[in-house]
């Protein structure tokens, strides 16, 4: 998977109610020395009152992503980045052209009934629309995701993780 003095960086996509997160949590534990980046973190700090614009709170989250990520390569951790990706890939991995860094990148599917299905039973019954929103969006109105799509229905995270570590196709 890795050579000596290669880090890698994992970028988790999709839709809500894919599996970012446990899949995401899942690569963070089979690969030695990685470090997690849930990018939702950097949404969810801001209290009602003094929270901004979405486009503001968007720009805020991926230089946080970026600023932490850089940080974690220099202590020579991996990065596994739990985000929805949608026009940002291309000026993130500017950042780290010049580096010794691995970045594979996976936009995790599932079908509309089972995304509803997965939030319906998490209780988030308002991200439905969001998540088919952004399924189409990432399917079809990204033609860059083509080969990077991962369909999740009948596969166990372990397995998925494994190859998003292990397989090159994912690599940019």
């Amino acid at each position: 998977m890795t050579t000596m003095g290669e880090r890698n960086i994992f970028i988790i996509s999709g839709p809500c109610g894919v599996g970012k997160s446990t899949v995401a949590k899942e690569i963070a534990r089979q690969v030695p020395k990685s470090a997690l980046i849930h990018s939702d973190d950097f949404l969810n700090m801001y209290d009602e009152a003094s929270s901004p614009p979405w486009e503001e709170q968007l720009a805020i989250m991926w230089k946080g992503t970026l600023a932490l990520t850089n940080t974690l390569l220099q202590h020579d951790f991996h990065v596994v980045i739990d985000t929805v990706v949608e026009d940002e890939l291309d000026w993130f991995c500017r950042h780290f052209a010049q580096m010794d860094v691995k970045i594979k990148y996976v936009v995790l599917r599932a079908d509309e009934e089972i995304l509803i299905e997965r939030i319906n039973k998490r209780g988030d019954t308002f991200m439905i629309d969001r998540s088919l929103f952004l399924l189409n969006q990432l399917e079809n109105d990204t033609p860059f995701n083509k080969p990077y799509l991962l369909n999740t229905v009948h596969k166990k995270p372990t397995d998925i993780a494994s190859d998003i570590i292990n397989l090159s196709k994912y690599e940019l």
